[in-house]
């Protein structure tokens, strides 16, 4: 018997209204940023021009991040703002697919950037006309690699039953994070960084749309340390080491070989890399783990220069730009995440 294949039948992306571009908030570094003397911000304001950002888009305006917030009023903010966009990129989905909410099976939502209980997904059900016996899988703690790893369970629980519409939603609004009170160089480079966005997919094994195929992953040993959040008084601390680049060029790299050797695949077997903008300096590092000419990632860079790096959701964002330009052939999805974690999917349009 014939495993069922699941396809990704509909794709899109929603952001919030406020536009923040990159030049702006470097004029505005020394508000945003009370803590850090004169000399030390005028070291780290580079990070802001090599960021490789043009602008971002934010659930709150600019003038928000220039004043002390709570963990609560973040959260309250997450709730409201991480549900209607949410709902936006749903709703675009549904259409372009054609159906409508109540037929709609099973909903997986992943977010890593607040606190929701009852879950996102939960919420939607009170704002949109999805069945009340709908399953729902709310996912948290996947971090950047919850893109890849959200289409991954989506598409499992629809190749488990064929008949199903598996919606994934992925929700991040980085920007909530930001903490005024830490003068650490990784709350800088976030600062230079994050943005907010949202994703809807539409999976299932009937229809039209790309073959979604080989999945995998791949967390190392001694390195909880790398990627992730500390829960402080007003909100969540980013974590980030300084070795993912060096990371990326030579753990990842050999955990992408291992991961299509495995299935029979190698590099040359790829047309588009699908890969998750972390940064240009961790997507420098993926062009030589791939073997991609340098500047060659240029979808990946287009959406890290138009939205910033917006944690789970910038994955699903490249893939929707790809598909729209066109693209056929295998394509190889992938992310770095906490635990530290590599995500990888493989799927092909024709």
């Amino acid at each position: 018997m014939t495993a069922p294949v699941a396809r990704l039948t509909a794709l899109a992306t929603s952001v919030p209204p406020y536009e923040l571009r990159q030049d702006a908030l470097m004029a505005h570094a020394a508000k945003l940023l009370p803590g850090i003397d004169a000399e030390a911000l005028a070291r780290m304001l580079p990070v802001y021009e090599n960021a490789g950002i043009a602008t971002r888009y934010s659930c709150v305006p600019l003038e928000w991040y220039e004043r002390p917030h709570g963990w609560a009023e973040k959260n309250r903010l997450y709730l409201d703002h991480a549900v209607a966009l949410a709902e936006a990129a749903a709703a675009d989905a549904l259409d372009r697919a054609g159906i409508a909410a109540a037929e709609v099976d099973s909903i997986v939502a992943v977010s890593t950037t607040g606190i929701a209980t009852p879950s996102l997904d939960a919420l939607l059900m009170e704002r949109m006309d999805f069945r009340r016996n709908t399953e729902r899988t709310p996912v948290f703690g996947l971090g950047c690699a919850g893109g890849v790893l959200g289409l991954t369970r989506a598409a499992a629980l629809a190749r488990a039953d064929p008949g199903k519409i598996v919606l994934l939603l992925v929700v991040e609004l980085c920007g909530l994070t930001f903490r005024r009170s830490d003068p650490s160089k990784a709350n800088m480079v976030a600062t230079a960084l994050f943005g907010d966005g949202a994703a809807a997919a539409l999976v299932s094994c009937a229809g039209d749309g790309p073959m979604i195929e080989h999945s995998g992953e791949h967390t190392w040993p001694d390195t909880l340390d790398v990627m992730g959040w500390r829960v402080e008084e007003d909100g969540l601390g980013v974590q980030f080491s300084r070795d993912i680049p060096a990371m990326t060029r030579t753990e990842f790299r050999d955990a992408a070989h291992r991961f299509l050797a495995e299935r029979n695949l190698a590099l040359d077997d790829i047309d588009h890399f699908v890969c998750h903008p972390g940064g240009a300096k961790v997507l420098d590092a993926l062009e030589e783990a791939f073997g991609v000419a340098p500047g060659g990632l240029t979808v990946s860079r287009a959406v890290l220069n138009d939205y910033g790096n917006m944690s789970a959701a910038s994955v699903l964002f490249v893939l929707e730009r790809t598909l729209r330009q066109g693209a056929r052939g295998r394509m190889l999805l992938s992310s770095l995440g906490p635990g530290f974690t590599a995500a990888f999917l493989t799927m092909t349009a024709s």
